[in-house]
């Protein structure tokens, strides 16, 4: 399960930009050929900010989940796949594509509380 290890370096990105604020939301886009299990991403993530420290507890995670979707060589058609394991067109079968999506993984924006901070006037910080 490497969800686990996902959720630190999701962690390691959020806590800089907090500048020492409660994080009340991260949200992250997941490609579907990520090969990321969400139940088991949101699972983790509640034991990393129980364990990291006071700043994450209660930290939602919100997560945008982005298809896979290829452009064919062959056929030239824009489509989505559905296989988490091939990436292949479903047109034609070809594997000669170019892949426009799905294998994303970022933090997009986080939302902070209200807090004593010398870095920024506002609420929240997207």
């Amino acid at each position: 399960m490497h969800e686990l290890s996902l959720c630190h370096a999701i962690a390691g990105v959020v806590k800089p930009h907090a500048l020492g604020r409660h994080v009340d939301v991260v949200r992250v886009r997941v490609g579907a050929l990520r090969q990321v299990v969400p139940a088991s991403l949101e699972f983790c993530w509640s034991l990393v900010c129980q364990h990291l420290d006071e700043d994450m507890v209660d930290t939602v995670l919100e997560l945008e989940l982005v298809p896979a979707e290829v452009f064919c060589r062959a056929c030239a058609q824009r489509a989505q796949i559905t296989s988490r394991w091939s990436v292949c067109c479903p047109a034609c079968q070809s594997a000669d594509v170019d892949l426009l999506r799905g294998n994303e993984f970022l933090v997009t924006s986080i939302e902070v509380s209200e807090g004593v901070d010398c870095h920024a006037d506002s609420r929240k910080v997207k």
